[in-house]
């Protein structure tokens, strides 16, 4: 008797991407583009890849070939230097990654996944020939870039002059105002990232997170279930970021 063979299916290629109908396409380079722009950039767009929680997108020193656009999800940017390991960012839907990488053609850092994420990827060769056929999409590009330079540039301050409980209302204000700008309750914060994520991208121990985050509860400013944090005194916490707030924490 013979048996015939039987070929396994193929896996399926990456799902179709259609940025017209994408919820995050205002916050992307798809933003007010024309139909015509949207659909040529939609040809260039390789397909939508999805990441599981812990799995990375890339690694420092991986060769750049495509820019990054997170439909959805969360993931933490990571650099290795002297045999540390430093939080750098926590890019969400509707954010660019790989823009640090077009100057030297490699990565220079780590992107994993906090949670499931689908991103679509897109050819910087062919994005770069599209930008000088569609100066709207250019301008569009150079927002993205300007905003990748205000979150370096938030760091550093973060980093350099705040004093701990200062730096973590301005982490806590900045997510608030980038979940504002995607439509969600700009009171409700969901925490993708660990205490211990927060405190290295801070510069500040795990510990000393924790307590500040016991002692913004005391004062009344937020509530804390897990990871949900609802900030329920915001100008007092806008005022700590400023560095204006004269009311000694708890």
């Amino acid at each position: 008797m013979q048996v015939e063979s039987v070929t396994p299916p193929a896996p399926p290629g990456p799902a179709h991407v259609s940025c017209s109908r994408c919820t995050m396409g205002g916050l992307c380079m798809a933003g007010g583009l024309r139909p015509c722009e949207m659909a040529r950039l939609e040809t260039i767009v390789g397909g939508r890849r999805t990441l599981m929680r812990g799995e990375y997108l890339h690694r420092a020193g991986d060769a750049f070939v495509k820019l990054f656009a997170i439909h959805s999800g969360h993931l933490k940017t990571l650099r290795h230097a002297h045999g540390d390991c430093q939080v750098t960012g926590f890019p969400m839907e509707g954010e660019l990654l790989g823009l640090d990488a077009i100057a030297d053609g490699r990565h220079d850092s780590d992107a994993v996944a906090l949670e499931p994420c689908e991103i679509c990827e897109i050819p910087f060769d062919r994005l770069r020939e599209l930008l000088v056929a569609v100066p709207s999409l250019m301008d569009q590009f150079h927002r993205a870039l300007s905003r990748e330079i205000q979150r370096q540039q938030a760091a550093l301050f973060l980093m350099g002059n705040a004093r701990a409980e200062q730096r973590l209302a301005l982490f806590l204000v900045g997510l608030r105002a980038r979940y504002a700008a995607r439509g969600a309750p700009s009171a409700q914060i969901q925490l993708r990232m660990s205490r211990d994520d927060i405190g290295a991208y801070l510069g500040l121990t795990m510990e000393c997170v924790c307590r500040l985050l016991a002692r913004f509860r005391k004062a009344g400013w937020i509530t804390l279930t897990g990871r949900r944090l609802t900030i329920v005194d915001g100008p007092r916490l806008a005022a700590l970021a400023e560095g204006v707030c004269q009311e000694p924490l708890p």
